[in-house]
Parts: C-alpha cells; structure tokens; sequence
C-alpha cells in the first residue's frame, strides 16, 4: 500500500538540517548543500568575521562570514522560489537554475580572505605591487578544491554555472549570451547592485553593531518580477530602494570606515607586512590547498610567536591591545563638484605641505582614502532601477 503523500513529506524532512539563524529564524539545509557545509574549508568562515577588525570599536559586530553564507544561501534560495512560482514555465527555471543559485549563495564567500576586504584591498597591494587578486575567483577556485578534495558528486554544468554566478559581479563572462542571465543578478548583481548578498549584510551588519535599520528586503523580494531579462520591482518600491543604497552608505560613513576602524586596519596591515617575509603569509593565495589554512588567527598566531624577527609585528599588536592606535589628525571631503579632478593624497602630499617647523617623514604618515556612495559613484543607482519598473 502506497504512502500518503504527507508521510512522504515527513521523510524528506528528516533529511533536512535546520539552523536556527538570528536575522532570518529557520534555515533549513538540504543534504547537497551539507556536503558543503561540512567541510573543513566552509567551516573555516567561522574563523572569519565578517567586518574584520570592527569589532574593535563595536564590541557587537564578530559575527562571521559563515553566518552571512548561509543568510544569503536562504535569501537565494527564497528568491529563486518566488520568481520560479510566477514566472516558472515563462522564463524555463528549472531545477538545476534553483539548485545553481542557492548554492552560489551558499559559497559566495569561501574564497575571502583574513579581515574582511582588508586583506584583499590593502595588505595584498602592499605586498604584490599592485597585482588584481579577488575573492570571487578563488571562491570559484575553492569550490573545485571541496569538490575534488571530499569527492562531492555533482553535475559538473551545474558546478560551472554557480561559479559563474559568483564570479560575474567582477567582470568575468557569464553565460555567454545564452538567456536568462536574471539568475545571475539573484547573488551578485553586477547590473544594478540589488542583490541577496546586500539584503543580508546590510541588516546583518546594523544589527550587529547596535544600529537601526529601516530596509526591509522581505518586501521587495515578494513583489519581484523578471521583464526582458532583468529582475524588476514595482515603482512604488522606490523608496525602500533607495532605503538599502542609504543603510549601505550610512554603514561605510558610521561603521566600516571609522576612524579607529581604520586607524587598527593599518596597524594590522602594517603588522602583516613585516611579518610576511618570514611566514610567507601572501604566498597562500595562489593555491586553495593553502589559502583556507589562513583566517583571522594569523594575528593570534603572530602575537605569541617565539620568532625574534616577528618582534616588530607583535609590538604594533602589542600596541592595538592597549589602544595605543595610530593617531588620527584630520580629514577632508572631498566636495562633489571637484570630484572628477581630485586624486589620491600620498603621504608624500602631506609631508611636503607642512608649515609651522612641524618635521614629519613619509612613514610618519599614513592616509586612507575613501570614496563613500550609492554603490555607482556620482550616479544615481534609482537611475538603473527606473529604467526596468512595472
């Protein structure tokens, strides 16, 4: 005798692993993506927190980005579920798109590095010169390396079209002009920058550090559309838009540019510099097999080294410990209308403006240049938004 269909459900349940999260309650994990999940390299996010050092001037913010993975692999997985419900047959979702954009979701992030996007923007330029390195491909690097490393078995279309879902924000080719290229707008939209990965860092983020937070990502993602290719919301959703460009700015203003955020960021970086001849800390980037043996601990691991030649490094932590920071002298903002004829200030400017017998040298000086906006620079990212409305 056949089993009802509920005792079926039942059963496909007990296969499900439910994590309680707190910004988004259930998160339920099916056992494909718990192949993933279980693993030494994803589980590594944990050691990762997901502001960096902002933890040391808002005590709240050490969450991680292991939290952050699987907000957005729930907030995918949602909006490939709405979209697919009233538009399914129309566009051609099928299961594998669903399967591609939760697990890009999911995996978005394993490729990031110590500190945020500190170690990426700022320690890694000091030390290569310059040289383009970015999370996403060696997330898309990491993923190869879980799957070859734990024999997951999986389509190896599929695997190819969530890394290029996750790498496609950073310039590199999608899908090759074959349709439906909305999918890879869900994680990382390099289109108009409203995605599921802003609608979990933002509320994420404001939560962690005490602040409020008046965007609600629940309500555009119910009314979500797809016109010609594109995911669209209604024009009376212009304002909670225009809530989520405003939090992620108000966030870079009050929090992730601080300045005694900054002022600990470059005494890390400093710290991570002196100490990268002797550990080879850079090195780890060009082989996954290396690179997610490396988290936040570094600085931990620097700190109580026996080494003598890391002593240079261990006194600016040493220093952070204390709050004996780098000072912070002034700053400047830059008005909108001299934007386009401004460039970076070096410590080399600073040193060669002073006056009143004040005798500073070049590494005396340390600057952070910041350019804070609606994601789009001087463009009003509303601009994109309005050109797609129903």
């Amino acid at each position: 005798m056949a089993a009802p269909a509920n005792d079926v459900v039942a059963v496909e349940r007990t296969l499900l692993k439910h994590v309680r999260d707190n910004v988004h309650g259930n998160i339920f994990l099916e056992p494909i993506f718990l192949k993933f999940v279980d693993t030494e390299q994803f589980q590594r996010l944990r050691d990762l927190k997901q502001l960096g050092l902002t933890h040391m001037v808002y005590p709240g913010a050490v969450h991680t980005r292991f939290e952050h993975s699987l907000g957005v692999y729930w907030l995918a997985g949602k909006a490939i579920d709405i979209i697919k419900k009233y538009q399914g047959p129309e566009l051609g979702i099928e299961h594998c798109d669903v399967m591609a954009v939760k697990l890009a979701g999911l995996l978005h992030d394993v490729g990031h590095g110590p500190f945020s996007h500190m170690f990426e923007g700022k320690f890694l330029p000091r030390v290569f010169n310059g040289d383009k390195w970015s999370h996403e491909k060696m997330s898309a690097k990491m993923i190869d390396y879980i799957v070859d490393e734990h024999n997951i078995d999986i389509d190896p279309e599929l695997l190819k079209k969530v890394k290029e879902m996750i790498t496609s924000s950073c310039g590199s080719p999608t899908q090759n002009g074959k349709g439906n290229q909305f999918l890879y707008d869900i994680v990382a939209n390099g289109r108009n920058g409203i995605d599921v990965d802003k609608f979990d860092y933002i509320v994420r983020d404001c939560r962690a550090c005490g602040l409020g937070c008046n965007f609600q990502p629940e309500r555009l993602m119910e009314t979500m559309q797809v016109i010609d290719d594109e995911i669209c919301y209604r024009a009376k959703d212009y304002l909670t838009i225009h809530k989520l460009f405003a939090t992620r700015a108000d966030l870079h203003r009050t929090v992730y540019t601080h300045a005694k955020v900054q002022a600990i960021e470059l005494m890390v970086i400093d710290a991570l510099v002196k100490a990268n001849p002797y550990l080879d800390i850079a090195s780890s980037i060009h082989q996954p097999s290396e690179f997610w043996k490396l988290d936040d601990s570094i600085l931990k691991a620097i700190e109580i080294s026996p080494r003598e030649e890391l002593k240079e490094s261990q006194d600016l932590i040493r220093r952070i410990r204390r709050r004996d920071i780098y000072q912070f002298c002034n700053e400047f903002s830059v008005p909108r209308e001299r934007l386009d004829h401004f460039r970076n200030i070096t410590p080399q400017d600073i040193v060669c403006s002073q006056t009143n017998g004040i005798n500073l040298k070049e590494d005396d000086v340390a600057v952070s240049n910041v350019k804070i906006d609606l994601t789009y620079g001087t463009e009003n990212p509303l601009e994109r938004y309005l050109t797609k409305k129903w």
